[in-house]
């Protein structure tokens, strides 16, 4: 398992992509809205950057980090290669009823 999608990009979702991707594997951060997904990047380089400071991060183990995420609007295109899906989309009830599953390979 490599390819992880995590639908939702607010706080939940952005810590679970920084997670995966830290730890090598390769995350699509999923959104409908394209702000958030900037805001969401912003905010893992950011938290990185902490780590930095604290000494428990390199800058390169940073750099890897962040090329390791895709960021997407696309759903279908997101979720196209993932061997695991997270949905971490807001608390509303009508966009995860929308949210496709697909189960099997």
């Amino acid at each position: 398992m490599k390819n992880i999608s995590v639908i939702g990009a607010g706080t939940m979702g952005n810590g679970i992509a920084h997670v995966f991707a830290q730890n090598g594997f390769m995350v699509n951060l999923i959104d409908v809205n394209k702000e958030q997904l900037e805001k969401a990047i912003h905010t893992i380089s950011k938290n990185l950057d902490r780590q930095i400071a604290k000494g428990t991060l390199t800058e390169e183990s940073k750099k890897n980090t962040l090329s390791n995420i895709t960021l997407q609007n696309d759903l279908a295109a997101g979720v196209s290669h993932a061997s695991l899906v997270i949905e971490a989309a807001t608390e509303n009830a009508d966009l995860k009823l929308h949210i496709p599953v697909r189960t099997g390979s």
